[in-house]
């Protein structure tokens, strides 16, 4: 944003962080928020401590402690995000989108720094990784983050010397970004967030216990999973005739084995099952208008059944999705299981399966634009209550992009409205629809 862009956007920034006061204790900490999210959305090119302290004229230890030692708490201010939300967009069709980013970093000594796939720079490297929880209506219209944890590698949890230099709270332990994941999904509901369902990627798909979890709290889903993951097609179990009677009893010998159903019905890689497909069981869909076009593959779907640890059958039944390259074009075959959407269509489906774009603009904007990887500090909660502050940012400015400045800036003459405006989201979505 420019400079004028910046002034003009003021008054409904104070509106917004309004909502935040006491979530911040003393004024002082509630100025130095102002200026820290002024900062993020400002011209700068790095939107670091001492940036954005010399872009508000003051000194950079100011922020500096705002940031390490000050006294707010940065998850009261995430739940009043969550809680501003579920009053204000929500959706009965709205999606979470699970995922997580690496941070590159220098040195030992940051909170949960060590070598570990960076998915931003597509290889191991020294970094820190966060699990976030994203929200989006259905037609993506809004869309922003609800919550995001930084991952402590076993590395951490088992070095308490470490963990204190870097003041990593004592009750944190070790949880897999699976757990973290259906962490932050309970946060948000407890919020009052419903989302219909959630689709991740397959570094969670690929994890039962993470899928697992999901189903225990009835929250339907959308997982892309490797090729190589199995399952058992829903049609074969119904035709599975079961154990054969035992016969006569003989006098000797050992008695007949009785077969499982593992061992009867055979559980099959995804790619294997997809590609035994007849072609008119695929389908040209295009799910959504990219800058070239629409963007169009085809796609398959079967019933099918989850398997567990050594080929365990499981209850749980849904669609495998197959996507391809449409004849003539390049591109990876792509799986997905979704579980508990049995009412949508396959076209539906795919539009829900690609809802996932929504988390990669947040990490657009959120590290182009708005310096969630320009924290230099070390410890654990500077480095949270600057993704936080991201969060905050985000928010607003997707206010702005979803509805515009209309919505924040009253009528000449009229009094200032405060935030969030009431019926925002209605008026907003009438206007489109009349558009």
């Amino acid at each position: 944003m420019t400079v004028d862009q910046i002034l003009s956007l003021q008054p409904a920034l104070a509106d917004f962080l309004a909502e935040f006061a006491d979530c911040f204790g003393r004024a002082e900490p509630r100025h130095h928020l102002e200026r820290y999210v002024r900062g993020q959305l400002s011209h700068l090119q790095r939107k670091s401590v001492e940036p954005i302290a010399l872009l508000n004229n003051i000194a950079p230890r100011t922020l500096q402690e705002f940031l390490s030692s000050d006294v707010w708490d940065h998850a009261r201010a995430r739940d009043r995000l969550q809680q501003i939300i579920a009053r204000d967009h929500e959706d009965p069709k709205a999606i979470g989108i699970i995922d997580d980013s690496g941070h590159p970093k220098s040195g030992k000594k940051t909170a949960g720094v060590q070598w570990q796939y960076c998915g931003r720079l597509g290889k191991t490297a020294n970094c820190v990784v966060t699990v976030q929880l994203a929200f989006s209506s259905f037609d993506t219209r809004f869309r922003t983050m609800l919550d995001t944890e930084l991952y402590l590698p076993e590395s951490w949890t088992e070095d308490p010397a470490r963990c204190r230099k870097a003041k990593v709270p004592e009750e944190i332990a070790f949880a897999t970004k699976g757990e973290i994941a259906l962490a932050l999904i309970d946060q948000a509901r407890n919020a009052g967030i419903e989302p219909r369902a959630a689709v991740t990627d397959a570094g969670y798909g690929d994890q039962p216990p993470f899928l697992d979890g999901l189903e225990a709290r009835e929250l339907a889903y959308a997982a892309a999973v490797g090729c190589e993951i199995r399952f058992r097609l829903a049609a074969a179990l119904q035709a599975d005739p079961g154990d054969p009677p035992p016969p006569a009893r003989r006098p000797k010998g050992r008695p007949r084995k009785k077969t499982g159903l593992e061992d009867r019905v055979a559980a099959l890689p995804a790619e294997a099952i997809l590609a035994a497909l007849p072609e008119g069981a695929w389908q040209d869909i295009a799910w959504r208008q990219g800058s070239k076009g629409a963007l169009v593959k085809q796609f398959a779907r079967v019933c099918v059944h989850r398997t567990g640890k050594h080929g365990r059958h499981l209850q749980s039944c849904g669609w495998l999705i197959g996507e391809r390259p449409l004849p003539g074009h390049s591109g990876d075959a792509k799986y997905c299981f979704a579980w508990g959407l049995n009412d949508l269509s396959l076209k539906e489906l795919v539009e829900l399966v690609h809802v996932r774009w929504v988390i990669e603009r947040f990490y657009q904007d959120a590290k182009g634009e708005l310096g969630l990887d320009d924290y230099e500090g070390r410890l654990w909660h500077g480095f949270q209550r600057h993704v936080a502050l991201v969060m905050l940012a985000h928010c607003f400015l997707t206010l702005q992009q979803s509805y515009g400045p209309a919505v924040f800036e009253p009528s000449r003459g009229a009094p200032a409205r405060g935030f969030p405006p009431r019926g925002a989201k209605k008026s907003g979505r009438a206007a489109a629809q009349g558009a």
